[in-house]
């Protein structure tokens, strides 16, 4: 069973994201904030799998929330963020903080409980395209470097997957971009992880775009 939180300043939205959440076999929400300030003390108290965490709350925002749970449990709860794509400037530093993704508050309710499963599983980088839209953006309003030193360690064929995931590609589709078993894709990806020191794919793309690997704006 997943356990969520869900956190959100609307209460309306709250219950909306609950009721969808709860009619699933596999999903219970296990509690609520208003706030980030609250939010936090809600993860401390119930240890939630996932948290949907609003960007923008009284308080004390998403980001720093986010911040706190993910250095106080160690990586042990995943944070999925709620924005709006045009006005939310924190959802690229939440992705540096740590969160395994985000979704679109005006998204479908069969897409929240998809992204729940999704991040709960160990995956990240819900919404590919949207993702990769929202990273670009705000990459592009950094100095383009050279590909970094955080590069070095990685093989020309491990360089070559931190591309595609930085594409939004899946393990599956990495492997039949490149031609090898989804097995050994899988490996790849998981070196990549290791030399990179990161979690998930959400924070691989998030090196891939500092590191200068790619250039926002641009598809290679």
């Amino acid at each position: 069973m997943i356990s969520v939180v869900v956190a959100d300043d609307q209460t309306m939205v709250r219950q909306s994201f609950r009721a969808a959440l709860d009619a699933q076999p596999d999903i219970h929400v296990v509690g609520e904030a208003a706030n980030g300030l609250a939010a936090i003390a809600r993860c401390a108290e119930l240890e939630p799998d996932v948290v949907l965490m609003d960007v923008r709350m009284p308080e004390l925002d998403g980001l720093e929330a986010t911040r706190r749970i993910l250095a106080d449990r160690d990586g042990t709860i995943r944070v999925l963020m709620l924005t709006t794509f045009d006005i939310d400037e924190y959802v690229y530093g939440a992705l540096r903080a740590g969160a395994s993704g985000f979704l679109l508050k005006d998204s479908p309710l069969d897409d929240l409980v998809t992204a729940v499963r999704v991040i709960a599983a160990g995956n990240a980088l819900f919404a590919p395209t949207v993702t990769r839209r929202l990273i670009a953006e705000f990459a592009a309003r950094t100095t383009v470097r050279s590909p970094g030193t955080r590069l070095a360690e990685l093989t020309s064929r491990e360089t070559e997957v931190l591309r595609l995931i930085a594409k939004g590609l899946s393990n599956t589709e990495i492997a039949d971009e490149l031609v090898i078993a989804e097995q050994t894709a899988k490996s790849h990806v998981s070196r990549v992880f290791t030399k990179l020191g990161v979690r998930d794919r959400a924070q691989a793309v998030v090196a891939a775009y500092e590191e200068g690997l790619v250039t926002p704006g641009k598809s290679s």
